[in-house]
């Protein structure tokens, strides 16, 4: 693989799927691994229990879809039956090589576990003098409290954010957001914290 936004699309799967080596990426099929492939990339699935179940290599062209779609398509994909054409079959390394066509497939949404675990990765690079530390978090009920400080500042502010409404925007003002007064109040609920930002309507 030599072309460089080919690299980076196989780097990005490569970090997105992560996560799944702990939990399932779709009820009894395990992520096996991530291969480069030639334009695309291949998701080692293994279906079934790890003695009688069979290891399959999902392959996606990296011109047809952003590596954020892909957990949502392959949870998709492993969800039901699917059919495939016999051109879209093959074999390598001993696996069955299924080549899928994500333009024609809907991904299923992020579980709340998927979209919290992105705003964590996307706040856990450490702090700086004008980007709070996140320190930790909680979900409850749809909702995710991360608890941040700054370090130029004494006291742990927790952040209230809605996951079911987590945008690319709001991670990137959560640093500036905690600092406006107007979605700042006390937080005497949560001995954790000494100030409480509600971001749940932003």
């Amino acid at each position: 693989m030599t072309d460089p936004e080919d690299r980076e699309q196989q780097a990005a799967v490569s970090r997105l799927l992560l996560y799944y080596l702990n939990a399932p990426i779709a009820e009894g099929c395990r992520l096996r691994g991530v291969l480069p492939a030639p334009g695309g990339v291949r998701i080692a699935v293994h279906a079934g229990d790890d003695a009688t179940g069979m290891t399959f290599l999902y392959e996606i062209p990296n011109d047809r879809v952003a590596p954020a779609f892909i957990p949502g398509i392959m949870r998709t994909v492993l969800a039901g039956t699917q059919y495939y054409s016999s051109d879209d079959i093959s074999d390598d390394m001993g696996m069955t090589v299924i080549r899928l066509r994500p333009e024609e497939i809907t991904p299923d949404p992020e579980p709340e576990e998927g979209r919290a675990l992105t705003v964590l990765r996307a706040l856990s690079d450490p702090g700086d003098d004008e980007n709070p530390f996140l320190i930790g978090f909680l979900m409850r009920d749809g909702l995710m409290r991360l608890y941040v400080q700054r370090p130029d500042r004494p006291g742990i502010i927790g952040a209230d954010i809605r996951l079911t409404d987590t945008s690319t925007a709001l991670i990137a003002s959560l640093a500036t957001l905690i600092e406006e007064e107007q979605y700042q109040h006390p937080a005497p609920d949560d001995p954790h914290c000494d100030l409480l930002v509600d971001l749940t309507d932003w």
